[in-house]
Formats: C-alpha cells, structure tokens, sequence
C-alpha cells in the first residue's frame, strides 16, 4: 500500500461525483413531504415537476444550507424584525379565532 492511500484518497480521486450528488433514499413523511438527511424536509419532487425544476447539487451543500438556517434566521431577525413572534403563538392565536366562531358562520368574518 503506497504512503497517499494509507492517508487519504489522491487528488485524483478525491471527488466521486455519485457519492457527492446522491442523496440518500428519502423517507415519505407526508402526503406532500420526504426527509432526505435527518431534519432535513422537502416537497415531493414529483409535485413539482410542472412549476419548479429541481436543482442539482451537492449533498455536502443541502447540509451546508440546514445547518446555517439559524445563523440566517437570526441574521434576518436583527435587520429587520421589529419582533419575533414564535409560531406556538400564533397557532394559539388560530386556535382561539376558530374556538369562537359559531358553528355554519365559519365563513362570515
């Protein structure tokens, strides 16, 4: 075994474009979702052939991207939002409106 594969693959060999560009099988978590990483959520590619074309690119990118989202968010956040308001509260909000609302008038607002 020469010195460069015991410490590593070669410059040449480096890059192996299926296992960079593969992801791995999806888990069907919805009628509309799959789970391709862990916590990682994407519409149903199939549901979107007509509107949106899928990009190609890298696992090691979709990675990249779910793992800098808070970094983002937080970013976003302290440029422009004058408050945050988490989504536990305004499910509480919907839920409360739909409480009252009598029944056969669900329409009339």
């Amino acid at each position: 075994m020469s010195d460069v594969s015991r410490h590593g693959p070669s410059a040449a060999s480096a890059y192996r474009y299926a296992e960079q560009m593969t992801p791995p099988d999806p888990r069907r978590v919805s009628m509309v979702a799959l789970e391709t990483f862990a916590h990682v959520y994407e519409v149903d590619p199939r549901l979107m052939q007509r509107w949106v074309l899928q990009q190609t690119f890298p696992n090691w990118d979709t990675l990249r991207i779910m793992n800098s989202r808070h970094d983002h968010l937080d970013w976003m956040h302290a440029h422009f939002a004058h408050k945050v308001i988490p989504g536990s509260e305004l499910l509480a909000e919907v839920a409360a409106e739909t409480e009252t609302v009598p029944v056969g008038q669900e329409g009339q607002r």
